[in-house]
């Protein structure tokens, strides 16, 4: 090998991007996922294992996830018991002690930031732990921007200034987002959800929730129930929203007997990115924003 050459490999060799260690990062929702590649960048590789069209509550433990988290060197799950009829079985039969948790390799980001209905239970939620529906919460998930990046540093130190840098990013993104979100909602009336997780956007949004189309978590809206509700609400202005993955029968009924109209949105990204997200929450936001406009 001539000189030239050999100075050329040794180049290659040392330059930052030879030296990028790719994290196999795997996140158990698309929400976790943005943040995930909000901080890190190409320096991860991404695998995301609940579809955003399916309630995260509700999965298998399938041959997949088990192949996904053997191979990672971190996961991001959202926690307080979100995943907890899938995760734990997955992460078991994984046999990765790696990212078992309280191992550096594990993050629930519920143990990141300050839940709501910690003990609760009934009243559309049924986690004793805390709801973990946050992610719709910009403040939460901007909270969760340093963490990432203190985690994915540990794993990857030599990426800690690139993970600091899009953290920055990240934050300022949201920074700039935040106000125009919540001046647009200004006055706006209010929502009747399916299901307690928009508890944190309602609460950042300032605006109240109006009932809930569950009797009681996890059972389907009642004829009783639903004529009960708007009763309590007849004369009242507002919206009904609800994720395309539970039935429109009940919100159907309900919007006609109101004179309401319906919405149909996910509470996950369609995409694992932060630009994704951001879109997500500007579609919450016009929903609700619409409840204050004549039908």
């Amino acid at each position: 090998m001539t000189l030239r050459r050999l100075l050329l490999v040794t180049a290659l060799l040392l330059s930052p991007i030879a030296q990028a260690s790719e994290v196999r990062v795997v996140a158990t929702t698309n929400s976790m996922g943005a943040l995930a590649s909000a901080v890190g960048g190409d320096r991860i590789d991404l695998t995301v294992l609940a579809p955003p069209d399916r309630d995260a509550h509700f999965l298998q433990a399938k041959p997949s996830m088990m192949r996904d988290l053997r191979q990672a060197d971190l996961v991001v799950a959202v926690g307080a018991e979100l995943e907890a009829g899938w995760l734990p079985v997955a992460l078991k039969r994984a046999a990765n002690r790696d990212i078992q948790p309280g191992q550096p390799g594990h993050i629930e980001a519920a143990d990141h930031v300050e839940l709501l209905d910690v003990g609760e239970s009934g009243a559309g939620h049924v986690h004793a732990s805390g709801n973990p529906h946050f992610t719709l919460d910009p403040r939460r998930m901007r909270a969760l921007l340093p963490v990432l990046a203190e985690r994915l540093a540990e794993i990857d130190p030599a990426g800690a200034a690139d993970y600091q840098r899009r953290t920055d990013d990240a934050i300022t993104a949201l920074d700039r987002r935040m106000p125009d979100w919540e001046a647009r909602v200004e006055g706006a009336p209010g929502a009747v959800f399916h299901h307690a997780d928009t508890r944190y956007l309602m609460d950042w949004l300032d605006l109240p929730e109006l009932g809930y189309l569950e009797p009681t978590p996890g059972v389907p809206p009642t004829a009783r129930h639903l004529r009960e509700l708007a009763e309590s609400l007849a004369g009242s202005d507002g919206v009904i929203i609800h994720a395309p993955y539970y039935s429109d029968r009940g919100p159907a009924k309900l919007a006609d007997t109101l004179g309401w109209s319906v919405e149909q949105l996910y509470t996950e990204p369609d995409a694992p990115t932060l630009d994704a997200w951001i879109e997500l929450i500007d579609a919450w936001v016009a929903a609700l924003a619409r409840g204050a406009e004549p039908d």
